[in-house]
């Protein structure tokens, strides 16, 4: 190690999580010393984040070690992430992998890289069961200047049959209301406006806060005092359980300046039998209960859906249930995933098997559905004036950016507007499905 360089690359697979926490272990490594550098680069350690969500995770972690040892055949390849807890002897195998860190081990990154060398063989594996992984590690993204991916919740207690991630990342457990406004403040003094809420379940926050399984706070007192952390323009809450959506969150929200009427609520299946085949903790009824609660008190809210089709025992009958529950849901856009098997969960030994053809049918049925969904969606918004936060990429001349509720618009590159929030009128809906936008003194300049 006496000839290292100390620069590092990372790439991440997966979920808002997966880039906290990527973002986190690479500050870790700058403050002692390494340069980060691009994944393309010619770097000494090549940092990868795996899923264990797409079906692929595999194939995909394959590609990114192909990807370091092109860069510099002697680099060091670090696994971390959901697929390395659960198959870290595989990854071990793999061609290049020369470390393999499990959920309870990632965070001492630096501990192993003292005495690390290239492997000749298999890579080496440093992953506890993951019982043991019962702390809590603050994280946040700072990949760009305009949003951040703060974490506030990891691990879920769910048993859903057809996940890994509580075997991948153990119990449910919280940081501490103090270790997330520090983090946010953080974030603000950074001139980042945005914050997105991520984890793995938060609606469960609270529990595990202070190493016990009870709840000293809840997911209410949580965004009661983010919201009144200065600096920060707008939060956004990633994802929540149906069931641990209360109305008093929907109605803090819909009374915020700071957090957007943005929703994403996992629905998974529009059949109570499949839900309950899957061991959601909710029914459609509930679920239609919190769309229509969010629409009462915020009309013009975006509200995003997780479902998954081909789920064993999901007959066409079924798949319909779910369609027609969707149809008619004031919904904004879809999510879908195709059911794919996982070993040691118990969907993946029941009987009723959808053929994966029939599978990719229903994922394409919905997918035009969500499209459909969200131009109704986005034509509502025709004519509005909404604050735009303008994001840093320059595409072919064009800029994008969000307005609260998620629509996505598009102008002019203008590098004076990046990272700037501009109250803009959303003009009409352009072939790539972005909005086109103008600014409302020259709305009132063409209505005069």
């Amino acid at each position: 190690m006496s000839t290292f360089h100390r620069t590092a690359a990372f790439h991440t697979l997966g979920c808002k999580l997966n880039f906290a926490e990527t973002s986190t272990i690479a500050r870790q490594l700058t403050d002692a010393g390494y340069d980060k550098v691009s994944f393309d680069d010619r770097a000494n350690v090549y940092v990868i984040n795996t899923c264990s969500v797409t079906e692929n995770a595999d194939r995909e972690c394959k590609l990114h070690v192909k990807r370091a040892m092109k860069a510099n055949p002697e680099g060091l390849v670090v696994i971390v992430g959901c697929y390395a807890q659960l198959k870290p002897d595989e990854i071990s195998q793999i061609n290049g992998v020369d470390l393999v860190l499990g959920a309870k081990e990632k965070f001492n990154i630096l501990s192993y890289l003292d005495d690390l060398e290239k492997s000749e063989s298999e890579g080496v594996v440093h992953s506890c069961e993951i019982e043991e992984t019962d702390f809590f590690i603050g994280s946040y993204s700072i990949g760009d200047r305009t949003r951040a991916f703060l974490k506030v919740q990891d691990g879920c207690d769910y048993k859903c049959t057809y996940c890994t991630i509580p075997l991948a990342r153990g119990i449910s457990r919280s940081d501490t209301i103090e270790n997330v406004l520090g983090n946010a403040t953080e974030i603000a003094a950074k001139d980042i406006k945005e914050i997105v809420l991520t984890g793995v379940n938060i609606g469960d926050y609270g529990k595990g806060e202070f190493g016990n399984k009870r709840h000293e706070h809840t997911f209410l007192d949580l965004i009661s005092e983010l919201d009144t952390v200065e600096g920060i323009e707008r939060i956004r809450i990633s994802s929540i359980e149906p069931n641990l959506l209360k109305d008093e969150s929907i109605e803090l929200v819909s009374k915020s300046k700071r957090f957007v009427p943005h929703f994403h609520i996992p629905l998974q299946s529009g059949s109570d039998d499949i839900l309950k085949k899957m061991k959601r903790r909710y029914l459609t009824k509930l679920y239609n209960d919190r769309v229509h609660k969010i629409r009462e008190v915020m009309p013009d809210a975006a509200i995003g859906v997780d479902v998954i089709v081909g789920f064993p025992g999901e007959t066409e009958e079924k798949f319909m249930e779910t369609y027609n529950f969707l149809n008619e849901l004031p919904i904004t856009y879809l999510h879908v995933f195709t059911y794919s098997e996982r070993e040691n969960t118990e969907a993946a030994a029941m009987e009723g098997v959808v053929p994966v053809a029939e599978r990719k049918k229903r994922n394409k049925m919905l997918r035009i559905l969500s499209e459909k969904k969200k131009m109704a969606f986005y034509q509502t918004q025709l004519g509005k004036t909404l604050p735009v936060l303008w994001e840093h990429e320059n595409k072919d001349g064009k800029m994008f950016g969000f307005t609260e509720n998620y629509v996505r618009v598009q102008k002019d590159f203008d590098p004076a507007s990046v990272n700037q929030i501009e109250l803009l009128n959303l003009e009409k809906i352009l072939s790539d499905g972005t909005v086109s936008v103008q600014s409302s003194y020259q709305n009132f300049l063409a209505k005069a």
